[in-house]
């Protein structure tokens, strides 16, 4: 890659690590976005793996102890792992590759639609005794869409908003089910030979610029109040899913 490729990547890390740091969730989807218009999307997906695994750890680690929401969430967070291991392999097996514009368009419509509803106050709520079986399947359809495009925010942001979390504990739950998501896409890229050494390399050296961005969106985010959030956070899906659209 010359120069003006690689400042190109810091620059995506960083604005989707600011990304990251207001609204809990978006720097696969960013990343992967903005990469793709210049690199095919599976070497992109690779390229965000470190800082994504580490940014989720960041985010996990800012908020009060995580235990208890993985305790709840444990059921969702291991359908996930299932969903993506085997979706991942189900599109390799039939020479799939990921992020086909089909997944990025389907996850695109979905995000911005319901960006829009939530920009609207339209409210999801889950009764209390559908937790039980609605968690493992949200969590599968969210490693399916994760194994074809490379981004794991639908269903499961959708979803964790509709347990009625308080806003760092939603931040910290949409964590969880990232690093999921983003761990068992690692060991699916790798599975099928898509992980080779020198992106790796480039993945780890692109935690740099991304660490940078999510500083710079947390502490945006903590000057915030939840008004100026809830706006943000919807605008931001509003945004991420018109950018997949036009990928």
């Amino acid at each position: 890659m010359d120069t003006t490729h690689i400042i190109y990547i810091g620059a995506v890390f960083v604005l989707a690590g600011i990304v990251k740091g207001v609204t809990g969730m978006g720097l696969p989807t960013v990343a992967v976005g903005l990469l793709s218009l210049f690199i095919p999307p599976l070497e992109a997906a690779a390229l965000m793996i470190v800082p994504s695994l580490l940014s989720n750890v960041w985010q996990l680690s800012s908020g009060a102890p995580v235990y208890p929401l993985w305790q709840r969430l444990r059921p969702m967070l291991v359908a996930i792992w299932i969903g993506t291991l085997a979706c991942g392999a189900a599109f390799a097996a039939m020479g799939e590759a990921l992020g086909g514009s089909g997944a990025n368009l389907t996850l695109g419509a979905a995000l911005a639609v319901y960006g829009v509803m939530g920009l609207l106050s339209v409210r999801f709520s889950v009764p209390a005794g559908c937790e039980r079986w609605l968690s493992p399947v949200m969590g599968v359809l969210t490693g399916a869409l994760s194994a074809a495009s490379g981004v794991s925010t639908l269903p499961s942001v959708p979803y964790l908003q509709a347990l009625g979390f308080s806003r760092d504990e939603l931040v910290q739950a949409m964590g969880l089910a990232f690093t999921a998501a983003t761990s068992a896409l690692a060991i699916s890229l790798a599975m099928h030979n898509a992980l080779p050494a020198s992106v790796a390399g480039g993945s780890l050296l692109a935690q740099f610029p991304a660490m940078v961005g999510m500083y710079v969106g947390q502490r945006l985010r903590k000057r915030m109040d939840p008004v100026v959030f809830r706006r943000c956070f919807f605008v931001t899906l509003i945004g991420l899913g018109v950018q997949l659209l036009l990928a």
